[in-house]
């Protein structure tokens, strides 16, 4: 692993710590489910950190880090892209977004806030995803755990376990453009129900 790689998940790692601990949950645990068709679903975990992750699979140290930094590759292919910085706080809140500078060219873009893992202890592959939050006010999924391409699970962020379907993990276009100010929170009011085939395999920049 080079040098240049390593400065970038440690720095990945302490923006996810940050971004996390921008502002106090507010709001309690209530009981959710979440809704979804199909029965293809499994115990799914979510973690903020891998070693939030380590301390509750102390024998999967390996998996936690390597689990995490699947979800950064992904968070960096798949988040939503804004060209201005003020789009990107107006759907998730302020001091939540960060500058990117890449080959093809400059956006802003919100910050990990977790990860959704699957089946990390099990025999087979597991299965790891990003998941971002919004503090703002304008948000239909303020204090809630959304996925990079709208499927927004139903309660507050600090329910750490769901039943979650298949699809979550189902690989997702690289984005390719910016979308405007709004753009994310209507495709999270759209996707107001699991596994829509008209959506499912939609994403930013498709």
């Amino acid at each position: 692993m080079g040098h240049s790689q390593k400065r970038s998940k440690t720095i990945h790692l302490h923006q996810l710590r940050k971004a996390f601990a921008i502002k106090p949950l507010a709001v309690g645990i209530a009981s959710i489910m979440l809704t979804a068709c199909g029965s293809d679903r499994d115990q799914s975990k979510i973690y903020v950190s891998p070693e939030d992750c380590q301390q509750d699979n102390p024998e999967a140290t390996g998996q936690c880090l390597a689990a995490y930094e699947s979800a950064i590759e992904e968070h960096n292919r798949t988040a939503p892209r804004f060209d201005r910085q003020s789009d990107c706080e107006y759907e998730f809140g302020s001091d939540r977004c960060q500058y990117v500078q890449s080959s093809s060219g400059s956006f802003f873009m919100p910050f990990m806030a977790g990860y959704m893992v699957s089946q990390l202890l099990q025999p087979r592959p597991y299965y790891s995803q990003p998941l971002y939050t919004s503090f703002s006010p304008y948000s239909p999924f303020r204090s809630r755990w959304v996925t990079s391409n709208g499927y927004v699970f139903d309660g507050d962020i600090r329910r750490r376990s769901y039943n979650a379907p298949s699809s979550v993990f189902e690989k997702k276009p690289t984005v390719s453009r910016t979308i405007k100010r709004g753009g994310f929170g209507s495709s999270v009011r759209a996707k107001s129900s699991w596994g829509s085939s008209s959506s499912k395999s939609k994403g930013w920049g498709s």
